[in-house]
Parts: structure tokens; sequence; C-alpha cells
């Protein structure tokens, strides 16, 4: 098998992990040697650990530009400094001094905090083609269950196969700096064991709690929205006037972007529950479609779950006509069994008159399946009080 450049990637992160493992041990042992009182004298096992740290932390490669600029003290300076502070008898040059001591550490750690976030970033494509990969193995092995037999049998399709080499690329992918997700191990219990029952519980516990725990892993809620302003306290009382823009930049998004947006808006929402990524469909615009259950509960009907398939449509220079409902009604079919309960299309575009009076003919008929037009200015009612979406994908 050729070597992919995603791998060899993968290698000089590993290479560098590596060289950083050696210096955050090695600089916990050169932390446990300093005296903690004033204590002149040489260590030679000291000096000769903190050539070694030199030598592994010059190994570093840069990140966007940065690495750490550490430099150990030997142990007759850090004596010296303490008994220049207590001598000055000074609290905050006491302080002061063991906070120069404590600098290194604190360096080290800023590099793996970046180091972290930069592998996260090179995985993240991969890791969602691998999550959108299983969803289609499982949505297949699914099948096998709708036929009668013992729950011990052993799954020995193709495709089980092709499951399990798609888990593993994603546990080489996540390495160390990204935490398992909470039923990794049932997953791998369950793909080892191989029978009808452990394809049922990776089916429907395993992979879906695995799925949604990977997917925060990616698109963590602590990365910062880029802020144009200091202080927001001098933008209020500079009084700014003027009216205020309620039609979003749409055009600023690609297909993928819009996608991703009205994934995350099902994802943040209480009532929603599962959200996922459906495997590519035979649209023309080769868009994806989104799975979610709604859920809709009351203290004397109980709890209903409701099926909703969201087809997603980037469409700024046409509106969805009567043609294109009919087709994306057909694609349904492509995510049955379970049925389909509601059918929203999303665009940021619009739904032409005809559309709309087919939709709402067909909601007033007899059949199970309703279907939602989620149009442009329906979004934006919905962004206005979602005003952290609207900023996390510059749409205003």
């Amino acid at each position: 098998m050729s070597d992919s450049p995603l791998n060899a990637a993968l290698r000089q992160f590993e290479a560098a992990e590596a060289n950083l493992i050696k210096a955050e041990k090695l600089l916990a042992e050169i932390e446990a040697t300093i005296p903690s009182g004033i204590v002149f004298g040489e260590n030679p096992d000291y000096e000769t650990s903190c050539r070694d740290f030199d030598i592994l932390i010059a190994s570093l490669p840069k990140i966007d530009g940065w690495k750490p600029d550490i430099i150990l003290m030997d142990l007759d300076e850090i004596a010296q400094n303490r008994l220049d502070a207590r001598e000055v008898g000074d609290f905050e040059c006491m302080v002061s001094v063991e906070r120069q001591i404590g600098e290194p550490p604190r360096y080290l750690r800023e590099y793996r905090y970046r180091f972290n976030q930069k592998r996260r970033e090179l995985i993240r494509d991969a890791l969602i083609e691998l999550i959108d990969a299983i969803d289609s193995n499982l949505g297949n092995l699914g099948l096998l269950l709708t036929e009668s037999g013992p729950s011990n049998d052993n799954v020995t399709d193709p495709e089980f196969d092709e499951l399990k080499e798609n888990v593993a690329q994603i546990a080489m992918l996540l390495g160390s700096t990204v935490a398992k997700p909470m039923r990794w191990k049932d997953l791998h219990r369950h793909l080892h064991f191989a029978t009808r029952k452990d394809l049922c519980d990776i089916i429907e516990h395993d992979w879906p709690n695995v799925r949604s725990d990977l997917r925060k892993s990616m698109y963590g809620e602590s990365e910062p929205v880029p802020v144009g302003v200091g202080d927001l306290g001098d933008l209020v009382s500079s009084k700014p006037r003027g009216p205020v823009a309620t039609k979003l930049k749409w055009e600023s998004l690609t297909d993928e972007e819009f996608e991703r947006l009205i994934f995350v808006l099902i994802s943040s929402e209480k009532d929603y529950e599962d959200p996922k990524w459906l495997t590519k469909t035979n649209a023309p615009d080769r868009g994806r479609d989104l799975s979610v259950y709604r859920v809709h509960s009351d203290s004397l009907g109980g709890t209903l779950r409701q099926k909703v398939i969201i087809q997603c449509k980037h469409w700024q220079s046409k509106s969805v006509k009567p043609a294109d409902i009919s087709t994306l009604k057909d694609q349904m079919k492509l995510w049955e069994p379970p049925r389909v309960d509601v059918h929203v299309i999303a665009t940021s575009g619009r739904f032409t008159s005809d559309a709309v009076a087919i939709v709402e003919k067909h909601n007033e008929s007899d059949s199970a399946l309703r279907i939602e037009m989620w149009a442009e200015s329906h979004l934006e009612r919905l962004l206005a009080s979602r005003p952290g979406i609207i900023a996390q994908f510059g749409l205003r």
C-alpha cells in the first residue's frame, strides 16, 4: 500500500510527540531534584538532565511559527535568586523568583496544548469521512438484523470486516491527543465477538454515543470565534447607530459549510436527538442528507420520537421547484427502514409558489410523511435567536 500524505504527516506528528513525551517526563524529573530551599553546590546528574532536555526541546518543530524558548537555571543560580529575594524581604520578590523557576513547565504545557489542537485539525476531515463510512457500513449491516436467526450467530458479512477496519483507522487517527469516546471499549468488545447481538448493540448503543463524542472532540465548544474589538465597553460608548442587517450573507458559505450549519443548528436543540450525517446521495449537487430524531414529550401522551431527514440545498441562483420536490421525495426511500416521519428541505434560497402549493397539498393528504420547507427567510428567523451560530459561520 502506498504511503498517503496523511499517513506521512501523522508519522511526523508521532515523532514530535515522542520527543514531547520524553521532554515532559525529563522535566518532571528535573523539577523533582530542585531543592526546596537555598542550597548551593553542584549536581552532575541535574546538569546532565538539563543538557538532555535542551536537546529534546531543540528537536521539537515549531507550531505556526512558535516553539517554547526554555532556559533551565543551574542550581547555584536558583539558590542565589532565592537568597537575594529573602535578603530583600519582599514577598512579591520571592514569589517572582519561584514563578521564574516554574516557567519551563508552563511553557511546555503551552506547547502540548498547541500540539493537540494542531493534531485535531490534521485529522478532522479524515475523521468525518470515516464517520460517514461507518454510518454506511452499519446501514447495510442493519439489514441483516431484519432477517431471522439466532442472536449468537456470528456476522460473516464482508461489510463487517470493513467496519472493523474503519474503526481501527479512527483509533490510529485519535492517538493520544483526543480522548476516547465513552463507549469506545464497548464498541471494540462487540466488534471482537461479532455476533448478531453484538451488531445490534453497536447499531443501537455503541456507535451513536461514539459518533456523538467524536464530533464534539472535532469541533470543541471552547474554540473561539474571532472578535474584532478589544473592549466591548468602548464599542458601546461610541453609541453606534444605523439599520441592522436582517439578511444573512448566505453567499459566503460553500455547499459543505451550509450543510454543516444545519447540522450545528439541529445539534444545539434539546428536542433533537442523535443527529448524524448520511452517506452521499445521488443528488446532482452531491449533497449529503442529515438524519435526526425529533422528540415530543408531554405528561399525558408520553414521548414521541419522529425520524427526520433533512436535505440541504445551498441554492443561491435558483428556487426549489415542483420537479425538485418530487425528486427529493423519491430520495427518502434511500433512508428507509425505519420509516421517515418528517422530510425537511432546507435551502438558502426560496421555494416557488407552485412548490409551496404542492407541499401544502401533500401535508393535507393522508400520507404519513410530513414535508417541511426551511427556506432562506425561515432559517434567518431561526438564526436570529441563535447569534452564536451566525458568528461561527460569519453570516453577518
